[in-house]
Parts: C-alpha cells; structure tokens; sequence
C-alpha cells in the first residue's frame, strides 16, 4: 500500500502500513534516509568546526598570558612579584640578624 505522507523533507509517496484502527505509518525512503544523515552529520561538523576554533583562540589567549611582553602579561606581574618578595625576604633576614646580635 502507498499514500502520500508528509516528512521533514516534503511530501511525498511512501510505502506504509495499515495497522489497527485505520493509523497509517508512514517509512521514510532511502533517498530521505540519506538526506537527514547528511544533514546530521553536517551539522555535528559545524559545530565541531566552531568548537575548535572557539577552543583554538582560548587557548592562544592564555598562551599569550604566559609570555613576558614587556609588562603587562602575567609572567610579567609574577616576574615582579618574585623580585619583590625576593627583596622583602632580604630585609627580613637583615632584621632577624640585627636582632639577634642584641
């Protein structure tokens, strides 16, 4: 048995089923079958595509963060910082030693 049935791609003539209570089901065609896999898998390539490049640019960002570049990366600031607590320590020590002798 054959009748028009609609589907994602249009109508059409499908073969289909007469089950209980006059419901027809309708069976898509090969050529649908191919069409929505396509379709499937043209979209997870899309996505995909966008994923990586969205990951790609993150990724160079934070890169880009462990770099020096004259001052305003982080390496930079942490280059600073230890050169800051580096002289701290120092004084730290002059003061313990200048105390202890006393």
């Amino acid at each position: 048995m054959y009748v028009v049935c609609s589907s994602i791609f249009g109508v059409a003539l499908y073969p289909a089923v007469l089950i209980s209570n006059n419901d027809i089901i309708c069976f898509m065609s090969a050529q649908d079958w191919a069409g929505f896999i396509l379709t499937i898998i043209s979209i997870i390539g899309a996505v995909g595509i966008v994923g990586r490049w969205i990951i790609i640019k993150y990724v160079e960002q934070i890169l880009s963060e462990l770099k020096p570049n004259s001052g305003s990366s982080m390496k930079d600031q942490i280059t600073r910082l230890e050169e800051k607590m580096d002289k701290v320590f120092d004084m730290m020590i002059n003061h313990l030693e200048d105390h202890s002798k006393k």
